[in-house]
Formats: structure tokens, C-alpha cells, sequence
């Protein structure tokens, strides 16, 4: 198995688009290598009812064009679904099986979201599908393998809908158990993934790896969720409308200008956001195609993005934080990477603790949780980890943490919790995965932020932390902001502490 999963399925497809609303038609487009293949949908629930089948549907192979990863596969439709009344909102699965195929590479899959058509709950669960696209290598390039642009008209990668669950071998940041060694190479992650067939970046973004967990802790809580995607907020701001609480989980690196306008407006009329999630808005996107492609050009964005030289160089497909874009993402947050983006990945905190450090035990987030100054929140289940975001740190005359401002918080930032993150320089990533040629994040960040690369801003940009905090970034009149700032988060949502903190979150978005 290389790091080309393309064509790797013997059938393979997508859909025409991200979300639908009941009542619309989704199209699914495929190639088959096989003869013949079965087609089951289902809402990802705890029931899993199939919502649609059709039986020994005759496959066809089409060509995969050589700029697939930008602009798209172009194959022919295939089938059509129509999206029925009945379709609650929420994650649905599209399951191909190929007749007379190996068995390892007999499935491949598809998946699309329903929205709601009159809103069914008080909380919306935003998937983070721009971030599922910039880690997509199928058809040639990633965000992180050469690609300025990359096509949502094209299979998901492999691993990223469905694999088998591991304990910890499928996981960036690998919680270590007493005796054990980290695996900062990432060894181990490796093993796992060729022995599957899949890409390297199968799980640094997706629905298994991270909104699947959140949505079934969610189900056995009883709580009730309407669902969207990245581009639905850049495409239509009144998705948003009439929801108490607006969720992020996970990994949700890569936000359109649209996107992030429409969160905004959304807590500045007073509702509220929950950001689950590390490494969050970290770098701005452009949509284009109608939104079935997206562009970033990421660290040579201050000189290849177009834009550059024009009266919309603000919209440079960069970090939001660089005084390019003048944006930082800690605006909104309170906290972001530029402060922390790593923690145990490489040389990153390996031995960190994976857990939270809880200072003020009395707010709101712990009640009913027992936890007590110092107290380690998620430490067996490693919470903490793979990408996160923190903020520019002062203790009070209590030796309690604040933010200490500078870096475009808002005034109104409560820290309830960090723990040590950090961010990576050339030579200090896991050997596993791909890095830049030339630099690292540390290196860019001390680049963009102070205009230079020596050791006074290398070490403004080394030491961070990932951190909990609640904010109001528009004041009084607006909503509450709240930052549990690590990708890793929701592989602690079986932890009863743990539980607990998410629901009084969400409870108390809910309730104000």
C-alpha cells in the first residue's frame, strides 16, 4: 500500500454535493471495476436502519482524470436517492459493495449530510468537511501533499467514514499506558495504517475519527441534533438561525470567509458557539465552483495566492492570524494555534499528561463533576492531544490564569484549564507523516508573526498550551463563546468527568 489510495476500491463514488435538505434529489456519481454492486444508506445512529438500497446495479469504469484532486472526478451519474420527508437530520452513510471482488477492497463508501427543513433541536452540529477536504489525497494531492486547490467532487479517503475501531493504533497522539514508551515517529500509527490500506492522513480529520464520536455520546445522552456542513454557513448564513448553540468538534482547521461571518453573526445577535475542537480556523479558504471546490495556499500564500497586490488581500488563503489577513482566529476563541498547536505529536509534549489541568474548579463547566484545583481532567483517555489551541498567558494575584491580551482576545476570556502545548520545528515531527521541505510551523509562525527566524522569535513561538476558556467576544449584547481547545477531546466522552464538562456545556448554551 502506498500513499495513492486512488482507484484502491473496486467501487468507489461521491455525491454530487455535501448536504441536502429533504424533498431534494442526491446523486451519487461511481466507478466500478466489478460487473455488478449493491448500494445501502443509513442514518449513522444507533439503529442503523437502511433508509435506501438498490441491489446488483451494473458498474462501469471511468476514467479518473490526471487533475481529479482539483478539479474533480467527472464521472456520470449513477444513481439517484431522493432525500424522503421522513429523513431526520443527521450523518448518512453511502455503503458500495462490489460483487466478485477481494474482499479488502470490495466496499468503498460515500456520505452526506441532511439538514433539517423546520428545526427539529436547539443545537447544531457543524461537520467540519472543509478540513475532511484538505486532508483528501484521492486523485493526486492534498493541502498537505502539493495541492492549492482540491475538489469536493471526488471519493472520500479511504478510512475517513469508516474503519475498524482500535483501541489507540488509529490515533495521531497515542495515549502512552504505564511503561510503555511514546511513539514519537509514530510507529505504531504506521503499522496500522498499511496493514489497512490507508493514507497517512486517514485520521487526522473525518467523520470516524472525530463527529461520529460526539454524535453517539450525544444519542445516549438524549440530546437531540440538527446537522450541517463547512460550506452550508458560507453558503446560506440563515442555516444557523433560530439554534441556542452552534457546535464545532473535533477538527476544524479550514474556514471560509462566509463561514466564519455567519458564526459571528450568529453570536453577535446574542446565540452561542461551542468549539470542541484543536486547531481551530487555524488557516481561511476560498470556495469556488459553487462551493464543490476549495482553495488555500497556505504557507506560500503571501506570495502565490492571487489575490496579493489587490483590494482583497485580506482574503489571502493563509493563516487568519497573519498580519496579512489581520484576523487572528483568537478573536472569536479566545485561544488559537499560534499559542499552542501541538501536543503530544512528535517531539511535542510526548510525555505530556493528555489531560487538562483544572484551576478554576468553582466555574460553571465543572459543576457537578467533583474535581478540585490541579486535578488531571482526561488524562486515561489522552484528551489532550494531536492539535490544539491556547492563548498568551498571566497569572492573577491568586495564581489563577488569565489571558493576557495582546493577540486580539476579547476582553472577556475566563481560563478554567491548560495544560502545555507546543508547537514543531523542522526535525521534530513524527518521521510517519509528511512536514514541509524547507520549515516547520515554528519556523513559519516566528516568520509571519515577528518578520524574522531567530532564536528571540522561535521562542515566542515554541512554548504554548491548549486551554478552556468561555469568552464574549461582542460583549454582553452578544453570545458566549466556549474553547475546549484539543482535536482529542471526544475520544474522552466515555470518561464520566469528562461527560459530565461536555454536557454543562451544552446545557448551559442551551439554557442562556
Amino acid at each position: 500500500m502506498t500513499d495513492d489510495i486512488t482507484r484502491y476500491d473496486a467501487v468507489e463514488g461521491y455525491c454530487d454535493a455535501l448536504s441536502y435538505l429533504p424533498g431534494q434529489t442526491m446523486t451519487l456519481h461511481t466507478s466500478s471495476r466489478a460487473d455488478r454492486y449493491d448500494i445501502e444508506i443509513h442514518r449513522w445512529d444507533a439503529d442503523r436502519t437502511v433508509v435506501w438500497s438498490a441491489a446488483d446495479v451494473a458498474g462501469t469504469e471511468h476514467p479518473t482524470p490526471a487533475d481529479a484532486d482539483s478539479n474533480g472526478c467527472g464521472w456520470p451519474v449513477a444513481v439517484t436517492v431522493p432525500i424522503g420527508d421522513g429523513w431526520r437530520s443527521g450523518f448518512y452513510l453511502v455503503t458500495l459493495r462490489a460483487h466478485d471482488a477481494p474482499a479488502d477492497r470490495a466496499v468503498g463508501y460515500s456520505g452526506f449530510v441532511v439538514r433539517a427543513s423546520r428545526q427539529r433541536a436547539s443545537a447544531l452540529l457543524v461537520l467540519a468537511t472543509n478540513t475532511y477536504n484538505a486532508y483528501n489525497s484521492w486523485g493526486g494531492c492534498s493541502l498537505y501533499t502539493g495541492g492549492r486547490r482540491v475538489s469536493f467532487a471526488r471519493p472520500f479517503g479511504r478510512g475517513m467514514l469508516v474503519r475498524p475501531s482500535t483501541e489507540r493504533d488509529d490515533r495521531k497522539s497515542r495515549p502512552v499506558y504505564r511503561g510503555e514508551e511514546p511513539d514519537v515517529d509514530g510507529l505504531i500509527y504506521q503499522q496500522y495504517r498499511f496493514a489497512n490500506g490507508y493514507p497517512g492522513f486517514m485520521s487526522s480529520a473525518g467523520w470516524f475519527t472525530y463527529e461520529r464520536r460526539f454524535v453517539e455520546w450525544a444519542e445516549s445522552q438524549g440530546l437531540e441534533l440538527d446537522f450541517a456542513v463547512s460550506s452550508d454557513l458560507d453558503a446560506d448564513p440563515g442555516v444557523v438561525d433560530g439554534y441556542d448553540v452552534v457546535l464545532g468538534v473535533g477538527h476544524d482547521e479550514y474556514w471560509s470567509a462566509g463561514q466564519r461571518a455567519t458564526i459571528e453573526q450568529h453570536v453577535g445577535r446574542g446565540g452561542n458557539y461551542a468549539s470542541l475542537s484543536g486547531n481551530t480556523m487555524f488557516w481561511q479558504v476560498r470556495l469556488e465552483d459553487g462551493g464543490r471546490a476549495m482553495v488555500c495556499h497556505k504557507y506560500k500564500a503571501h506570495e502565490t495566492d492571487p489575490v496579493m497586490g489587490t483590494e482583497l488581500a485580506q482574503t489571502m488563503t493563509g493563516m487568519w492570524c497573519d498580519p496579512l489577513v489581520g484576523r487572528p482566529e483568537t478573536a472569536l476563541f479566545g485561544a488559537g494555534s499560534a499559542y499552542g498547536l501541538y501536543s503530544r505529536f512528535g517531539a511535542a509534549t510526548p510525555r505530556g499528561s493528555g489531560a487538562f489541568t483544572v484551576y478554576r474548579n468553582d466555574h460553571w463547566m465543572f459543576a457537578g463533576t467533583g474535581l478540585r484545583y490541579g486535578d488531571q481532567l482526561g488524562a486515561a483517555d489522552g484528551v489532550v492531544g494531536y492539535e490544539t489551541v491556547g492563548c498568551r498567558l498571566a497569572f492573577d494575584e491568586y495564581q489563577l490564569p488569565i489571558a493576557a491580551g495582546g493577540d486580539g482576545t476579547p476582553a472577556d476570556v475566563e481560563v478554567v484549564a491548560f495544560t502545555p502545548s507546543s508547537n514543531l520545528a523542522m526535525g521534530e515531527y513524527p518521521a510517519s507523516i509528511a512536514a514541509l521541505d524547507d520549515q516547520g510551523d515554528l519556523e513559519f509562525l516566528a516568520s509571519r508573526l515577528y518578520g524574522r527566524v531567530d532564536a528571540d522569535s522561535l521562542a515566542r513561538c515554541r512554548h504554548g498550551n491548549a486551554v478552556m476558556l468561555t469568552c464574549r467576544p461582542f460583549g454582553l449584547e452578544g453570545g458566549e463563546v466556549v474553547t475546549i481547545g484539543s482535536t482529542d477531546w471526544v475520544y474522552g466522552l466515555g470518561d464520566p468527568l469528562v461527560s459530565k464538562v461536555t454536557r454543562n456545556v451544552i446545557d448551559h448554551c442551551l439554557r442562556t
